[in-house]
């Protein structure tokens, strides 16, 4: 066995809601990614971008792997390995049907930060295969890990970058005895529990976490488990309309 380093959760594009021009910036993206993964030292970063997957020509210094940000009607589930599907229509899957369909594929399914604009960590009957630190809240993790020894399931790490410099914030390590870095491998590993998350502690991710942190105070991102997640606006299954009298 030899242990790799990943992050699981980083995006393409920097700007959201026009295809058109992040499918003509995604071949650009992925390279930057790469770079940004392999000077912070890491073995691989996984594409999520949100709801779609387009296979793109692997990077020649670091492993590129699949993946997609499948955003339910309860939150995002991160889905990682060989297969993703291509793409997901927003809102119109629920948690088990991304579960579901992951695993159908050969695919890990994963909580995507389960603490900000999401319910999906209220739902204790899925067969998720782990659960996500998320880079751009790593205040979260001592929460994330209480929810993940309740789940009985492991700790993956992502950083959520939108942009190159945001990449490895937060990473996975994993153990394989695999001779290549592969999505099945990956998978692999997750399901085996032979993966952990680490957060960066350098002076720029500090610097950036100042950042963030005024964003998300901003978004209302919660600090204790007993409380609603208020997110982005009112995520679908949390909140529901006051009576009027």
């Amino acid at each position: 066995m030899h242990t790799v380093a990943v992050d699981l959760h980083a995006h393409t594009r920097f700007f959201h809601g026009r295809r058109e021009l992040g499918d003509r910036f995604d071949p650009l993206g992925v390279r930057l990614l790469a770079e940004a993964a392999a000077r912070r030292g890491l073995d691989g970063v996984a594409t999520t971008n949100h709801d779609y997957y387009t296979p793109l020509s692997p990077a020649v210094n670091i492993e590129t792997l699949p993946g997609i940000e499948i955003t339910t009607d309860r939150g995002h589930v991160l889905v990682i390995g060989p297969d993703p599907p291509r793409e997901t229509k927003p809102g119109a899957l629920s948690p088990g049907e991304a579960v579901a369909l992951a695993h159908d594929r050969d695919c890990a399914a994963i909580v995507a930060h389960p603490f900000r604009n999401s319910t999906v960590r209220e739902l204790e009957d899925l067969p998720f295969d782990a659960i996500e630190v998320n880079g751009k809240h790593p205040r979260s993790q001592p929460l994330v890990e209480e929810l993940a020894g309740e789940r009985d399931l492991p700790l993956v790490g992502g950083s959520d970058a939108h942009y190159p410099f945001e990449v490895g914030r937060a990473y996975t390590v994993l153990e394989t005895d695999a001779d290549h870095l592969t999505p099945s491998a990956v998978v692999d590993a997750i399901r085996d529990g032979r993966v952990s998350a680490r957060i960066s502690r350098s002076p720029l991710d500090r610097f950036l976490r100042r950042g963030y942190r005024a964003i998300h105070n901003r978004k209302g991102v919660i600090d204790a488990i007993e409380r609603p997640t208020p997110g982005v606006g009112k995520p679908p299954g949390e909140e529901t309309p006051e009576s009027s009298d």
